[in-house]
C-alpha cells in the first residue's frame, strides 16, 4: 500500500503570521539564535491499489485540496 507524504508550506513571498508569533515566542524564552521561523502542514495519505498514476493522482489532490497554489508551494514524496 503507497504512502505519500505532503509537505506545504507558504510561499517565500508571503508574510507568515503565525511563523512570526513563533519566532518571537522563542526569542523570549532565550532563544536568541532563530533568525526566522515558516510554519507549514505535514499530510500523510495512505493510497489503496497499486495505481500506475500515483505521482499524479497526488497532484492533483494537492491542486484542488491540500494546498492552495496561489500562495503555498507544495512537495510530495511517494514511499512504497
Amino acid at each position: 500500500m503507497p504512502q505519500v507524504k505532503v509537505y506545504v508550506t507558504l510561499k517565500p513571498t508571503l508574510l507568515d503570521a503565525q511563523g512570526r508569533v513563533v519566532h518571537n515566542a522563542l526569542n523570549s524564552l532565550g532563544y536568541d539564535n532563530v533568525e526566522q521561523v515558516r510554519i507549514g502542514k505535514y499530510i500523510e495519505l495512505e493510497l489503496t491499489g497499486g495505481s500506475q498514476n500515483i505521482e499524479r493522482d497526488v497532484r492533483e489532490m494537492c491542486e484542488k485540496l491540500l494546498a492552495n497554489p496561489v500562495i503555498e508551494n507544495y512537495r510530495f514524496e511517494v514511499v512504497k
